[in-house]
């Protein structure tokens, strides 16, 4: 084995891709395993690999881990990208909560029926609006520092980037109330490992296509 963490779950983005953003923003190359037929998920269930029967799957320092939010703890920690002490992590916890509740909505909307998808899109943007971003909008302008944490990047300004960008891609004008947020995505994207990871050919996944989903509903289906 090469050492790098090996990352085993499909071709795209859900619950795998706020890990790839974590890994890539600390700097550290990773291997992906990609899952695209029921056998191969149903032989790493056999073979004792994954604990819950679920995925993500992280092999990372011996351990076989998985359940994202522990995956994503042991990175920052491992990578001081989790405060200087209880305080900062307690912070950084309560921030990534709120991301994942907001991201939570936008792995599901692919597969949202047809007829409730502008519904569903309308809850993102609204949620987005007036429930998510106001929050670090506030944070960063209250302290006036460029990270949302103790001053320092963190695993909670990662989040926060990616969800931005996810919203983005579906509300191009989300962040126009926003002025800290805009100045916040502006400085995160010229981050050198940000910046590297931005780039075509990085292992960020695109948004996720009608393949993803039928890929998804293969491996996972019952």
């Amino acid at each position: 084995m090469s050492g790098k963490p090996r990352l085993t779950y499909l071709n795209g983005r859900g619950r795998m891709e706020p890990i790839r953003w974590l890994l890539a923003a600390a700097g550290v190359e990773f291997e992906e395993v990609y899952l695209e037929t029921k056998e191969q998920y149903d032989k790493l269930i056999k073979d004792g690999f994954l604990l819950f029967q679920q995925v993500p799957l992280v092999e990372i320092d011996g351990m076989k881990m998985v359940q994202t939010r522990a995956i994503m703890s042991y990175i920052a920690g491992k990578y001081n990208l989790y405060g200087k002490d209880l305080k900062e992590r307690a912070l950084i916890d309560m921030y990534v909560e709120g991301i994942s509740d907001l991201m939570q909505m936008i792995l599901m909307f692919p597969f949202s029926p047809p007829d409730a998808k502008e519904k569903n899109l309308d809850s993102i943007k609204e949620r987005a609006t007036n429930r998510y971003f106001p929050v670090f909008e506030k944070v960063l302008k209250q302290h006036g520092q460029d990270f949302l944490v103790g001053n320092k990047f963190s695993w909670a300004d990662v989040q926060l980037m990616e969800a931005i960008l996810a919203v983005e891609e579906k509300v191009p004008t989300v962040l126009s109330g926003f002025p800290q947020l805009q100045v916040f995505k502006t400085k995160m994207s010229n981050m050198p490992t940000i910046k590297k990871f931005l780039q075509p050919g990085s292992p960020r996944k695109p948004p996720p296509d009608a393949h993803y989903v039928e890929t998804v509903l293969k491996v996972f289906k019952k």
